[in-house]
């Protein structure tokens, strides 16, 4: 496979155009809408890519592609018109509509999206005491140069960790799992597929370029490598064994495809749409690291056309078993809330947080109720090699790669592993076997605000780490002889509109009383997710803090504060928060919504209103357990389960 020149004229442009506009419009301030040269066209019937061709020809497009695999809806661009402007272009967009053949042609606003890494690792860097470079590995273990930095791999002490908290992956591949046959896509900047530790794991054929529409999805050169993003994220996933290279992945045997999409001045929903909709069949596991800024201010998630996408491939994909879209919870730190990241607090997404590799939660982890899980980004900062080992730019290898951009490969990875010991897992299987595998560890909040709890149904978890670190040896025991969760069903709890202010001292509560759509096809008895969609406004929005309630008396933080975000005019409308804190419970009973107005100053009095609370319940009637077997009460977590549930059977 031909590589694609690394620096040319047009990129020096484009890297220009971005600064220019980063500095005009900041990404957490920019109020004007920004147009960029991409339509989205809507045919009359099924016209086909050759008719699509033709009315591109013929209004002076271009054509791109079909969006989705559709035979009516395609991407179009215009060579007059700049990725980025400021107005409309109303006159193309006429042209488009005046076409007989054409429904609808809408000009794509763009928006910004951020890579989660780069996370510096603070502190003296002082001399590893116990790098341990001496250390003796068993006969079956990984003879890659940088194996023994992979603590996350195998945690002995490395950098100051706590020994036996890591993935448990060698017990994986004890198994005979090592990833073969299953694809993971990084929608990152590029891959560096020519790399030695990846050039024989990487997929051409699932892979593709959405930022310069073309095969070959190879990193634009940059002077500060900031274009290493995806090829990091990708040798955590697939980098080959004992090769004398690098390290080794998680799942060394398994392929990795590259999707290049994050490298252009402005996101658009159809890159983003037809990244996470491509090749749907030949991609198992789509792996994000990216998001809306992470500023504790945004309050964003998918467009329209990418909720299509994700929703298409948890429905179709893996030819109907279901793509696996993995996202990193964000960088934000306690000052930001991912329930405000519609992509990482989606159901349909798994949201993986990071701990360091002595059990706490980073600096710049942000938390929220509906992280399922967490692997691992970096160590102790005053240890060298403390962050995470992987594939680097041009053949090189690195020891730094950090953030929650490092935690989701990993997640991917050992996702690959359940996927080859059963191909037949679905999307909602491997949640299951995520809260039921996941494991306390020696995880724990440095600053003792948030504790381990038990839910209704008897699972643990923990508002910063979800359900615990993944632990790859009991998933892939446990998915050998998984059967197929029930199917899963939908259920609106009940609606409040009303409108009622809330200020700084005096909270409100509300209550919805719910049967769970008993009696009914859509009956839920065994709950999967939770969403609580509200419309409020506040004097500051960051002020505004809600915990919701189970009838079985668990309590989710489904918002908390974020100091820096001083909106007063927008509020949420309809926002979708999510929570995963009362998997398995019984959901029929009292719901409890508190809403109230956190300050640090006890003179400040915030105001707010709010306007409507709608609850939708996500569950199976069945319950998905009982026929699961554990052998000899291996997994602790399946058994407390069964038993708690029963009466719910």
């Amino acid at each position: 496979m031909g590589m694609r020149g690394s620096w040319c004229l047009g990129d020096v442009v484009r890297s220009i155009l971005y600064f220019v506009l980063l500095v005009i419009f900041p990404a957490s301030q920019c109020s004007k809408e920004v147009m960029t040269g991409d339509w989205y066209v809507e045919m009359h019937g099924d016209g086909g890519v050759e008719m699509a061709h033709l009315i591109a020809k013929r209004t002076g497009f271009k054509y791109v592609s079909p969006v989705l695999g559709s035979n009516r809806e395609f991407h179009f661009t215009h060579p007059a018109v700049s990725h980025a402007r400021m107005r409309r272009s109303v006159h193309h967009t006429r042209i488009l509509k005046a076409h007989p053949m054409v429904k609808r042609a809408i000009q794509q606003s763009g928006f910004v999206r951020h890579k989660r890494g780069y996370k510096p690792i603070q502190g003296v860097l002082l001399k590893d005491i116990n790098d341990f470079s001496d250390l003796q590995l068993k006969q079956d273990e990984p003879t890659d140069p940088l194996y023994k930095k992979e603590w996350y791999l195998k945690n002995v002490g490395q950098s100051g960790g706590i020994p036996g908290l890591d993935l448990n992956v060698l017990s994986a591949w004890e198994q005979g799992f090592t990833g073969k046959n299953i694809t993971t896509a990084i929608m990152d900047d590029g891959i560096d597929y020519l790399h030695p530790d990846l050039k024989n794991n990487f997929n051409a054929k699932a892979s593709y370029d959405f930022s310069s529409n073309d095969p070959f999805p190879y990193p634009r050169f940059t002077d500060t490598w900031f274009n290493s993003h995806g090829t990091r994220c990708a040798g955590e996933v697939s980098a080959a064994r004992d090769n004398g290279k690098c390290g080794v992945g998680v799942a060394y045997d398994s392929k990795v495809a590259g999707l290049r999409m994050l490298d252009q001045p402005f996101m658009t929903d159809l890159i983003e749409a037809n990244a996470m909709g491509h090749m749907p069949n030949d991609i198992d596991i789509y792996s994000a690291s990216w998001g809306p800024t992470d500023d504790g201010r945004t309050v964003d998630g998918p467009r329209n056309m990418t909720m299509r996408a994700i929703v298409k491939g948890v429905n179709e994909g893996r030819q109907g078993l279901g793509n696996i879209y993995v996202w990193a919870s964000g960088d934000g730190g306690p000052d930001d809330d991912c329930n405000c990241d519609g992509y990482a607090a989606s159901m349909w997404t798994i949201s993986i947080n990071s701990a360091t590799n002595d059990g706490q939660t980073a600096g710049y982890d942000e938390s929220c109720s509906s992280t399922l899980a967490s692997t691992f980004s970096n160590g102790k900062s005053t240890f060298r090699d403390a962050g995470v080992a992987t594939t680097d730019l041009y053949g090189n290898c690195t020891t730094t790669h950090s953030g929650t951009s490092a935690a989701a490969p990993e997640a991917a990875g050992v996702f690959a592993l359940a996927l080859e010991a059963n191909p037949r897992l679905t999307w909602r299987d491997v949640q299951h076997l995520t809260v039921l595998t996941s494991k306390r560890n020696s995880l724990f909040d440095p600053y003792g605000k948030h504790h381990w709890k038990f839910n209704g149904a008897g699972l643990e978890f923990n508002h910063l780490f979800g359900y615990g670190v993944l632990d790859a040896g009991s998933m892939v025991h446990l998915a050998k002889d998984w059967k197929t969760v029930p199917e899963r069903f939908h259920c609106t709890a009940g609606t409040i509109s009303e409108k009622r202010a809330f200020s700084t001292g005096n909270p409100v509560r509300f209550h919805i009383n719910t049967d769970a759509c008993e009696g009914k096809p859509n009956e839920i008895n065994h709950l999967e997710h939770v969403q609580a969609f509200v419309t409020l406004k506040s004097s500051v929005r960051g002020r505004v803090v809600m915990h919701l309630t189970s009838p079985m008396n668990t309590t989710s933080m489904i918002l908390s504060p974020r100091p820096n975000d001083d909106d007063s005019k927008n509020g949420f409308t309809k926002w979708p928060f999510m929570t995963t804190h009362t998997w398995a419970e019984q959901p029929r009973g009292r719901w409890t919504l508190k809403i109230s107005l956190n300050s640090d100053n006890n003179q400040d009095q915030d105001t707010g209103v709010f306007f409507e609370w709608n609850l939708m319940l996500h569950g199976t009637k069945a319950s998905p357990y009982h026929k699961q077997v554990a052998d000899n009460n291996v997994h602790s977590k399946l058994e407390t389960v069964k038993r708690r549930t029963k009466q719910f059977i």
